[in-house]
């Protein structure tokens, strides 16, 4: 079967082809076959757990992409589908394809409604193993909003109201991502990059905002809407980097992209505070560190160096973009009446000192300053000085929110200001010149798209230009009392496995159908050893199976494709500037 043309649950799919009861399983009864599903929809993580297997929790949100938490919904199932308990998992309700599943929250619990008899119900399951399952009235893309895999309808403990969670597998979750976060029209190898980051950031998210799921369905996440916005050739990119993940120093790496950079991507530690302490600038990661499209572009943490960089259109690979640069203008008055009602709720961040509060007075404005820049030139802290007083502003998205132009934030803090004065020195006009749209850290998407279709570059070359020092490969597992398997999909049909830390002198594993034995040598003083298994690799998908071995062992596949940085990205670059 084509698996860019598959119709049927893929969830379900992938439970029933991980059972011994697959040759009989089609000749069950409807209702029989809704039970083993069930039974096996909730053994995934136990049965199966010498598989990796990777499942998504996906909070859907409303039209607006603003509202996770919700009062009332009608979801509904394509095919024959039943609601279970989610805690006893016992089976509820069998529904006809189609029918409309009306949920209302209620002090009571979860009222539900189908054809015209209500029962009140706690956490519950919507699975429909032959269909796919949408909400009534929700639109991604102008269309039916539709998914993949079981709904998980979950109450929040004081019944203030409930979340409508998709559970999908990881590859199907990506499908539904990559056509929404990147331009079909970036390529096939664009599409690819972007695959590998989306993989990344919903397995190690920067931060987990809700306990009941691991990402939302929009911007504050990933933007993921479903089956009905899939592509073909971003269905193509999922497959052929299937099992790959960003890796450094052993680990997957948060691989944060944005936008537009505007021609540098700035270092992590000057774009974001701490998640948990909220201090700023935070720690740094070694793997997003500021990255010029040139390597003869100097730091920009100077201001003249900055105004020269944003107000001109130098040689980048976000030429492209809409965004790569742009102006803003203010009237003096204009932007001190803007001011009073960002630096209220700008203060609430904590990135605001003084606090500003609608009873202060902010008086006439009298200069903004920079006070300091990260690598890419982006402003990190600057004063908004006063009759009144000096604020000080840190943080980029900060300072891209009180800075707003018609109700809009500045599209990224990569500015430059220039003051227009009058005879006696007084502000008249502010102008604002910048780069870039978003926080500008990791990939930047327009860039990848530019490599991709007019230099030709490999995903693997485009993720290593924008996350510094990484490697590409499976997840890291650990190895124990029980056989670990990860399928992956190698371009070149060449991989190692890699053993982190302490190793046994001898390890077992199956590839491909091949079971075969490995001899460690290791040095004390390395940090990891490497065995070349390129000898068993095919191009494209391939399967590995790590037994147990004497001591526990932490390893994953890298797969490993040439990569000449001075080749792909020196100064003979040639760029597009029209």
């Amino acid at each position: 079967m084509n698996k860019n043309k598959c119709h049927y649950n893929k969830l379900s799919h992938l439970l029933i082809q991980k059972n011994f009861w697959v040759a009989s399983l089609f000749s069950i009864a409807r209702k029989k076959l809704l039970i083993v599903f069930f039974i096996l929809f909730f053994a995934i993580t136990t049965v199966f757990a010498s598989e990796q297997t990777n499942l998504v929790r996906v909070g859907i949100t409303d039209n607006s992409f603003q509202n996770v938490l919700k009062q009332d919904v009608k979801l509904y199932a394509t095919s024959e589908s039943t609601i279970c308990d989610r805690q006893t998992r016992q089976m509820l309700i069998n529904i006809p394809p189609n029918s409309d599943i009306f949920v209302k929250n209620s002090l009571a619990g979860l009222e539900v409604t189908i054809n015209g008899k209500t029962s009140t119900l706690r956490d519950f399951v919507l699975i429909s193993p032959m269909g796919v399952l949408g909400i009534r009235d929700l639109k991604r893309k102008g269309v039916d909003a539709l998914y993949h895999g079981a709904f998980e309808v979950v109450q929040k403990p004081d019944h203030s109201g409930f979340y409508v969670i998709n559970l999908v597998e990881l590859q199907e979750y990506l499908k539904g991502v990559v056509p929404n976060e990147m331009p079909i029209r970036f390529g096939l190898e664009a599409l690819k990059a972007q695959a590998v980051a989306a993989r990344n950031y919903v397995l190690t998210p920067r931060v987990q905002a809700y306990e009941e799921f691991n990402v939302v369905d929009s911007v504050s996440s990933q933007v993921y809407f479903g089956v009905n916005t899939e592509s073909d050739l971003s269905t193509q990119a999922v497959m052929e980097t299937d099992g790959i993940v960003a890796l450094y120093d052993g680990e997957p790496i948060l691989a944060l992209y944005s936008s537009t950079a505007g021609g540098y991507t700035e270092s992590y530690a000057y774009a974001f505070s701490d998640p948990k302490t909220k201090v700023f600038p935070s720690i740094s990661k070694p793997y997003l560190v500021a990255v010029p499209d040139k390597e003869y572009f100097d730091k920009l943490n100077d201001e003249e160096k900055a105004k020269e960089f944003y107000t001109s259109k130098v040689p980048s690979y976000d030429i492209d973009s809409s965004y790569y640069r742009w102006q803003k203008k203010w009237a003096v008055g204009e932007l001190e009446n803007i001011l009073k009602k960002t630096l209220v709720a700008q203060s609430k961040t904590g990135f605001v000192s003084p606090i500003f509060t609608e009873k202060d007075d902010l008086g006439q404005l009298k200069d903004i300053k920079v006070m300091r820049r990260g690598d890419s030139g982006k402003v990190i802290e600057l004063d908004i000085m006063t009759t009144k007083g000096c604020y000080r502003i840190s943080k980029e998205l900060v300072i891209r929110r009180v800075f707003q132009k018609d109700g809009i934030s500045l599209p990224s803090a990569n500015v430059v200001f220039e003051k227009e004065l009058d005879a006696y020195g007084n502000i008249i006009d502010i102008k604002a010149f910048g780069g870039g749209f978003g926080h500008g850290v990791g990939m930047s998407q327009f860039g990848a798209g530019f490599l991709a279709t007019k230099m030709n570059q490999s995903y693997y070359n485009i993720l290593r230009h924008y996350y510094t020092g990484i490697s590409l490969g499976t997840i890291p597992v650990d190895i124990k009392d029980k056989p670990v398997k990860q399928n992956f999909w190698s371009p070149l049909g060449r991989a190692n496995i890699v053993i982190l830390g302490q190793v046994a002198p001898k390890i077992s594993v199956e590839i491909n159908g091949k079971k075969e034995g490995f001899t460690v040598n290791k040095n004390f003083f390395q940090k990891q050893t490497k065995i070349d298994i390129s000898r068993y690799i095919e191009d494209g998908e391939n399967t590995i199976i790590f037994n147990p071995a004497i001591c526990p062992l932490k390893l994953y596949v890298e797969v490993v494709e040439p990569y000449e940085k001075n080749q792909c990205f020196g100064k003979e670059d040639k760029f597009d500037n029209d």
